[in-house]
């Protein structure tokens, strides 16, 4: 019988087996967790030819390498870095043949941060409460890959997309974060709301997959003490007792004392995956609740 499954030559600085994610378990104080740059994780399993809920590899900053035991189809997107296959160079954003015992090494991000790595057949590891996915907060899911770790693989489908490179966005330059304020938006200050919707922010180097933490002007609160744990969502908008403003991602824990200023929409969460440290931050209100 062919061994299907994935050697870890280098892991890299944090890189996570990754799904849909496992909603609908919020009341068990487990996250959704997932993909953080979701249409980057469903182009890579499109590209060969896996389901799109299919497990992939997320790499952050410095890539991943893996020595696959047969041979695979292999496909690379998200941050945009250098890939290779045994040393030769091969398409960044494309279905790759990857023959059984060559390394597949994905380099470190030319721009952006996270990049993902589909292989046809996808990460079979267990699911948990019905999904593979890594969750850093609770600590469910396999652990981050480490060197000679070995993943197994999943049998693949017949069906490979015929394409040279498939176009996807570049990582962002600017985070524009459309905004709905609330629900406690009026635990601050008027002009404190003023400046969130108006004033630039920037990404923290203590940035993760729980949350996109900002540095700039601290937002000042006009209601003293904090609140009753409550229900957090996705995108919500935390402000904790330094005034900077918290995007809760996909590890994010499912209630928080800290009130929440905003929501941010959905489709403007996967380029908070992409935004390196440094990026500028506008927070934009489209209405409010």
């Amino acid at each position: 019988m062919t061994d299907r499954a994935l050697a870890v030559v280098r892991a890299g600085a944090l890189t996570t087996v990754q799904d849909t994610g496992r909603p609908g378990h919020a009341h068990l104080g487990v996250p959704r967790s997932g993909a953080l740059d979701t249409p980057a994780a469903a182009l890579v399993n499109r590209l060969v030819g896996n389901p799109p809920e299919a497990a992939v590899l997320e790499t952050t900053l410095n890539g991943v390498a893996v020595r696959p035991r047969s041979t695979v189809t292999a496909a690379v997107a998200g941050a945009p870095c250098a890939v290779t296959v045994d040393g030769r160079p091969v398409a960044w954003g494309a279905p790759v043949h990857v023959p059984a015992g060559a390394v597949l090494d994905v380099g470190p991000a030319l721009s952006g941060v996270r990049s993902y790595v589909a292989v046809s057949g996808g990460i079979a590891v267990g699911p948990i409460l019905g999904s593979r996915s890594t969750d850093l907060l609770s600590g469910l899911g396999p652990a981050p890959l480490t060197d000679g770790a070995v993943l197994p693989l999943g049998r693949p489908t017949d069906f490979h997309a015929r394409v040279d490179a498939a176009p996807q966005p570049s990582p962002p330059t600017e985070l524009v974060l459309h905004v709905t304020l609330g629900p406690r938006d009026d635990w601050f200050t008027a002009e404190a709301v003023m400046t969130f919707a108006s004033r630039p922010y920037r990404v923290s180097p203590a940035s993760n997959r729980i949350g996109l933490r900002t540095e700039g002007p601290a937002l000042d609160r006009s209601v003293p003490g904090e609140l009753p744990s409550e229900g957090m969502v996705l995108g919500a908008v935390q402000v904790p007792p330094d005034g900077r403003p918290v995007v809760f991602l996909a590890d994010h824990p499912t209630t928080g004392g800290y009130p929440v200023i905003a929501v941010v929409r959905a489709q403007d969460l996967p380029a908070a995956a992409q935004a390196v440290p440094g990026t500028p931050v506008r927070f934009i209100a489209i209405r409010r609740r």
